[in-house]
């Protein structure tokens, strides 16, 4: 039984795991949408969500620790200064998964990682709501 294990192992080594993670959500994060796995989406949701949150911050320290995962400075400057305003009212929940189907070669689960747009956020609707009926 995993009780109380918070990594799922994803049938790699550590090192393997780490590296395969910091490629996904730089990735993710330049592109906004990857196709993978659904073990490997979701995974990848817990480091971007972390991601996002020390882009909210905006500390030299955050910088720093944010450079340690995403390894690439043209997208970390767009997870400080773009992703950063675009969820600064959110209090997490940046990311969607969609679930696609089954891979053709090994029948495995596959689905959609993408950042949620500002417009499906839940505080835009409770605003609109409110305003539509006064």
């Amino acid at each position: 039984m995993r009780h109380q294990k918070s990594v799922k192992k994803l049938g790699r080594t550590s090192s393997h795991r780490k590296a395969m993670l910091r490629n996904m959500v730089t990735s993710f994060l330049k592109h906004e949408t990857i196709v993978t796995t659904d073990a490997k989406a979701k995974e990848l949701r817990r480091v971007a969500e972390k991601m996002i949150t020390l882009g909210k911050r905006g500390t030299l320290h955050s910088v720093r620790r944010a450079l340690t995962v995403v390894r690439d400075k043209t997208t970390t400057k767009k997870l400080f200064d773009d992703l950063a305003k675009r969820y600064e009212n959110r209090q997490g929940g940046y990311t969607r998964i969609v679930k696609l189907g089954y891979r053709e070669g090994d029948n495995s689960p596959v689905s959609m990682i993408q950042l949620i747009p500002v417009e499906d956020s839940k505080d835009q609707k409770k605003k609109k709501s409110a305003s539509g009926q006064k």
